[in-house]
C-alpha cells in the first residue's frame, strides 16, 4: 500500500477520527454504541501509545486503529482490546489490515501479549480481516446485548503475541 502511511494519532486528528467512528456506527455492523463520544471521553479511553491512524498521499484521514485496557488490575497489564474504524470510501484498500498490523507491532514493542476485539458475526468482513491477521475466535456471547431493538450475539476473538510472553 504505496499511498498510505501509518502515523501516531493526535488531538488534531480528533474530527476526522469522530466522523470515521460515526460512519461506522451508523453501518450497524461495528458496535453495540450508536453515537461517537466525544474526544475527550474517546482521549480517557484509549491507550496515548497504541493509537494509530492511516492517511493516503494527500494527508487525507483513512482510517484510525487505538486500543483500551481491559482490566485495571496488574495480571492483566498485557491484555488489551482494539478498535478498528475505516473511512467507507476507503475499505477495500488494505487500510484496516495496515493498521491492525502496525497495531501488532506496537503492542509487542511494549510488552503487550494479548489483543481482543468484540465483533458482530454478520460483520464478515472484519471476521476475515482478524483471521488473515492471526486471531482466534474464542467463542461467541450469545445474545448479550440489544442494538437497535434486537439481540445481538458478540464473536470474541483474541490474537496471542508469538513474540512476548
Amino acid at each position: 500500500m504505496v499511498d498510505v502511511v501509518l502515523r501516531p494519532m493526535t488531538a488534531a486528528d480528533a474530527d476526522r477520527v469522530l466522523a470515521i467512528y460515526q460512519a461506522g456506527l451508523d453501518g450497524g455492523q461495528a458496535s453495540f454504541e450508536t453515537l461517537a463520544p466525544d474526544w475527550a471521553s474517546f482521549d480517557a479511553g484509549r491507550l496515548p501509545a497504541h493509537r494509530l491512524v492511516a492517511v493516503d498521499g494527500e494527508a487525507t484521514l483513512l482510517g484510525w486503529i487505538a486500543v483500551s485496557p481491559t482490566s485495571t488490575r496488574p495480571v492483566y497489564a498485557g491484555v488489551v482490546e482494539h478498535s478498528v474504524y475505516v473511512d467507507p470510501a476507503a475499505r477495500g484498500r488494505g487500510v484496516a489490515r495496515l493498521l491492525l498490523d502496525g497495531l501488532i507491532t506496537s503492542t509487542e514493542a511494549a510488552g503487550i501479549w494479548t489483543i481482543q476485539s468484540g465483533v458482530f458475526p454478520e460483520n464478515l468482513a472484519s471476521l476475515a480481516l482478524h483471521d488473515r491477521a492471526g486471531f482466534r475466535v474464542v467463542g461467541v456471547r450469545q445474545r448479550v446485548g440489544r442494538h437497535h431493538g434486537r439481540w445481538r450475539d458478540v464473536v470474541l476473538l483474541e490474537r496471542r503475541s508469538p513474540v512476548v510472553g
